[in-house]
């Protein structure tokens, strides 16, 4: 990168605008660490954000295809970064040179609201606050394999692992689903025991121990614990696990480097799923204190058309995607009035006088407090599942849509609340992506990996399910299968390194009946 070539210290009037903001910022009540802002060309800006936000990090194409991505966007006009903030102690932030002072303004009022989100938020919780560290000691282990074992090799084991990166247990942070295993626990585990899988004798002198301790039952007894073993092993794991990637790490084939990349894409997987399983809240927390911070403190009256403009062109609302920025901010607005004036609770729920409803006011002026608390406790789907309310979805006129076969085109299915509701905490679990779990790790008696997508009314896209498979039997080795349910039949989808196979289950559709059909 060419971040050496100049100074990256914020110019003295910029300096000033960042103590200035960074005190209104801690008079409203936001915590956070030190920030660091970074003044960089828009070409850098870029780079770091194909990056992920991390300079440092580990080379490969994929960056440097969505470097080229973005920076065409940018100069065509298209598309422009504001403000890149990372997660971190200090936390790390970049301003573009050529962004006007009101731009810089801000941007840092946004950053202030992402870093007291990023120390508070219970989802960040777990996240290492080191990450730039990290992220540079990946880089350069990833480096050292590509030394030596060739740049081809190590890429092309990096491409499987980051094509299925999402094979994580996001909740596994906050749910203990097994018990620890101390890594300083040397004692001689009992298969290597010699006496820790015999069966108990009774003491007894020698002339009687024939009699005491039979040998046709110490046998017996021998055999049973062999076959309660022999079980135990052969059959794993003990239950469905949601984190493909350990499991992999844990048990696939794979030399030392391969195992150890492969932890590192699971690791980086774990620091970024909060920031995509906040980003309504996240972003629209930051949105509701720069607007606060800009339009009561810092803006001046030359620079208001300027924020105006630029404010309303993050904010705008589009009929095909939803904004993040706009329904964070105005839910966040919704709460805070909805507190404020006591709209809430078991006699607001059972009040069915209307136009007592509609002069509601009992002056509690517990919104700002009640924000405080929501940024600490929730992520998108339970600020979604329990502040959007009937009201808020008339307002902001929120609909549910869906793709019509006949007109080939998308319509409106409906305007009724919980629909809207429910369409869209669906396109928020687990990002929309399908629930996979590692069900044995010793199919048919055979080394093969079988794995069940819990199917939720979706079925799986076909050829995401191959793609996901080659990846797998990749790092397994051995054939891999999905169980699934497609078009309301039981089917499995295999791959053994050569032929995609896919047959359905069950009835008259078993698969010793009909052999499965093969695709290349």
């Amino acid at each position: 990168m060419s971040l050496g070539f100049y100074t990256t210290n914020l110019p003295p009037n910029l300096r000033v605008l960042k103590d200035e903001i960074e005190g209104y910022a801690r008079a409203y009540g936001l915590d956070f660490y030190e920030t660091i802002f970074e003044v960089v060309d828009a070409d850098d800006l870029n780079e770091i954000a194909a990056y992920g936000g991390f300079p440092t990090r580990y080379p490969h194409w994929s960056f440097g295809m969505q470097y080229e991505e973005l920076k065409k966007s940018y100069e065509y006009g298209l598309s422009k970064i504001y403000e890149m903030v990372i997660n971190n102690d200090p936390c790390y932030a970049y301003l573009m040179r050529c962004n006007h002072t009101v731009d810089q303004k801000l941007v840092m009022a946004h950053v202030y609201g992402h870093c007291d989100f990023f120390k508070n938020n219970a989802y960040f919780g777990h996240t290492s606050r080191k990450m730039m560290d990290e992220v540079a000691n990946h880089a350069a282990r990833i480096r050292h394999y590509v030394e030596r074992f060739g740049e081809d090799e190590v890429e092309k084991f990096v491409d499987r692992c980051m094509s299925v990166d999402d094979l994580i247990d996001i909740h596994s942070v906050a749910i203990k689903r097994r018990d620890d295993q101390s890594k300083y626990d040397f004692a001689t585990p009992a298969a290597e025991d010699p006496e820790a899988g015999a069966s108990p004798r009774f003491k007894a002198k020698g002339y009687m121990d024939e009699y005491i301790n039979p040998p046709g039952r110490l046998k017996a007894a021998d055999d049973e614990r062999k076959k309660i073993t022999d079980k135990r092993v052969s059959h794993f794991p003990e239950r469905p696990e949601k984190d493909v990637l350990l499991f992999l790490i844990e048990h696939a084939p794979l030399k030392n480097w391969q195992r150890d990349v492969l932890s590192i894409v699971r690791d980086e997987a774990y620091y970024f799923y909060p920031q995509a399983q906040t980003k309504i809240i996240n972003e629209g927390w930051a949105s509701f204190w720069h607007s606060t911070i800009m339009t009561q403190k810092v803006l001046q009256p030359s620079e208001v058309i300027d924020y105006a403009d630029h404010h309303s062109g993050t904010m705008a609302t589009s009929s095909r995607r939803l904004n993040p920025y706009k329904l964070g901010i105005e839910l966040l607005r919704d709460v805070e009035r909805r507190w404020n004036m006591g709209q809430f609770g078991p006699e607001w729920e059972t009040c069915e006088d209307m136009e007592r409803k509609r002069t509601w006011d009992k002056q509690l002026g517990l919104g700002r407090q009640k924000l405080f608390e929501v940024r600490r406790v929730h992520n998108d789907i339970t600020f979604i599942d329990t502040f959007l309310t009937p009201e808020f979805c008339v307002e902001h006129k929120l609909f549910a849509f869906n793709y019509q076969d006949q007109t080939k085109n998308y319509v409106i299915e409906s305007r009724e609340f919980q629909k809207v509701k429910q369409r869209l905490l669906f396109s928020l679990t687990n990002f929309g992506k399908p629930w996979i779990f590692v069900i044995d790790g010793n199919h048919r008696n055979r080394g093969e990996l079988l794995l069940r997508h819990e199917h939720n009314g979706v079925d799986l896209k076909v050829d995401e399910a191959r793609d996901t498979l080659t990846h797998l039997q990749y790092l397994w080795s051995r054939p891999v299968h999905l169980e699934t349910v497609l078009e309301n039949k039981p089917t499995v989808f295999s791959f053994d390194g050569t032929d995609h196979t896919q047959q359905a289950i069950g009835g008259a559709d078993d698969a010793h009946r009909n052999p499965p059909a093969k695709t290349k």
